[in-house]
């Protein structure tokens, strides 16, 4: 938030005070914590906005910094099922632009492609690179993984690519739980042949697997279009595991909200 703060003239907000912003809107909504293994989770939305009334185009003086939450059930209604996604003319972000960053308008030009490509019958689009078009940069508002037959763990890297935490968290326990090589760098469109498995990782939906994709009327399905790959649930629930406790975390990845 600090990264997305600088880029937009924002005041970054102390750390230690956002962390116990969060720490009491999380304790003063536990009556609405989903229940454990109900599949839900507490959604802790972070923002700030300028409030300042006017028409020129400047950095506001005056800020306002919130946090919310709310209960959340599974990000696709399917559940941890495999997803399909298509790719889309439209581009998420532009070079050097506002893509590596929170930003609201980001989302919002993302709608109309969303729409058309549920329209399509497909779950959400996969953004391409906004130069060339030919990698994948990210699949609907989430970071895309693929697995090779090799055991590589591979992610598009890019500087209009969010940094995911749960991207990063992922490519932690590849490597030092599973023994994956991991790999930030180029993926290909036409060179999905190469994964064997991939997924979509992002807050809402930790991963989603992903059964196919369709580039120009050609369609892609890993591992399989109604069952998620065994190193994708493998990483699926150590990530959800951590979450809930049942496994256990690397060190500074859990803070504790005190209930009493």
């Amino acid at each position: 938030m600090q990264q997305s703060c600088q880029r937009l003239l924002m005041p970054t907000f102390p750390v230690d005070e956002f962390v116990a912003a969060c720490k009491a809107v999380v304790k003063a909504n536990l009556d609405w914590l989903p229940p454990y293994q109900s599949h839900g989770s507490m959604y802790v939305r972070p923002y700030m906005i300028g409030l300042n009334g006017s028409l020129q185009i400047h950095p506001a003086t005056d800020y306002l910094f919130s946090v919310f939450a709310f209960p959340v059930g599974a990000y696709f209604k399917a559940g941890f099922k495999p997803v399909d996604f298509v790719t889309s003319d439209y581009d998420r972000a532009a070079p050097q632009g506002t893509g590596a960053y929170k930003v609201g308008g980001n989302y919002a030009g993302s709608l109309l492609p969303e729409m058309l490509a549920i329209k399509a019958g497909y779950n959400d689009c996969v953004y391409l690179d906004p130069a060339t078009h030919t990698k994948i940069e990210e699949v609907g508002s989430a970071n895309f993984f693929g697995i090779t037959p090799d055991h590589t763990f591979v992610t598009p890297k890019s500087p209009s690519i969010l940094p995911s935490v749960t991207k990063r968290s992922l490519l932690a326990l590849a490597g030092d739980r599973f023994g994956l090589k991991t790999v930030e760098g180029d993926v290909p469109i036409d060179q999905l042949d190469v994964f064997s498995e991939a997924g979509a990782c992002g807050t809402a939906a930790v991963i989603a697997p992903i059964g196919s994709i369709t580039h120009r009327g050609k369609r892609h399905v890993f591992y399989s279009e109604t069952e998620a790959g065994p190193t994708t649930k493998k990483l699926y629930d150590e990530l959800v595991g951590i979450q809930y406790g049942n496994c256990p975390a690397p060190a500074g990845w859990i803070t504790k909200v005190p209930t009493a």
